[in-house]
């Protein structure tokens, strides 16, 4: 049992070491992008969400990337770099799975529900990342999982409170959507290679 424990946490270690260098180059590269678009009046951030707006789909993929300010990305900094890095030794491929998943459910939902104006930043994000590693205590019950999963609700339970309307310039409906999107990652990269089968039985009727 001890034994087992202890390669579990040996396991944990080494593959955080290893995917950290990618989580920094990442949020490295997001600090670039964001310092480029101060440097241009932030005339990127135009292209964030705007609910019911056509044109404001194309912020599905851009709203994560976009921040008002340095301050609200410097935020956005901590708990993505953490939480990114949880999810990413679950799993690299389930990491860019989870990632497209939240990006696209979450913006989509945003897009439909929330209010009037833009809505920018990787809040929707992290709030998936946090539901994906909580959820993923209670579907694969590990060491790993339950120590993310501790750690995760200990350092930034605080992303619950935000699922609900509290700040008019906040945009709860992000993180609400990201939260609910982070679980359906959570079951859709678990039963993956269920619905792979699933899939190719259905290909092959057609």
């Amino acid at each position: 049992m001890l034994a087992e424990l202890s390669n579990e946490i040996e396991a944990f270690t080494e593959t955080s070491k290893q995917y950290l260098p990618t989580m920094l180059i990442l949020l490295g590269g997001l600090w670039v992008f964001n310092i480029a678009n101060w440097m241009t009046g932030s005339h990127l951030n135009q292209f964030g969400i705007r609910p019911r707006r056509l044109r404001g789909l194309v912020g599905i993929l851009f709203a994560p990337i976009l921040h008002a300010n340095f301050t609200h990305l410097l935020f956005n900094s901590v708990p993505l770099l953490c939480l990114g890095l949880f999810v990413m030794s679950l799993g690299l491929a389930n990491f860019y799975w989870a990632t497209a998943i939240i990006m696209v459910l979450s913006g989509f939902a945003v897009w439909c529900i929330g209010r009037r104006g833009t809505h920018i930043g990787a809040s929707a994000l992290i709030a998936g990342y946090f539901g994906y590693v909580v959820a993923s205590a209670y579907q694969q019950p590990t060491f790993t999982t339950f120590f993310s999963a501790g750690v995760a609700l200990y350092y930034f339970g605080g992303i619950l409170l935000s699922l609900f309307p509290t700040e008019e310039t906040t945009s709860w409906e992000g993180h609400l959507t990201g939260f609910l999107a982070g679980l359906v990652a959570m079951y859709v990269c678990t039963h993956f290679e269920t619905f792979v089968s699933l899939f190719n039985q259905a290909k092959a009727l057609f």
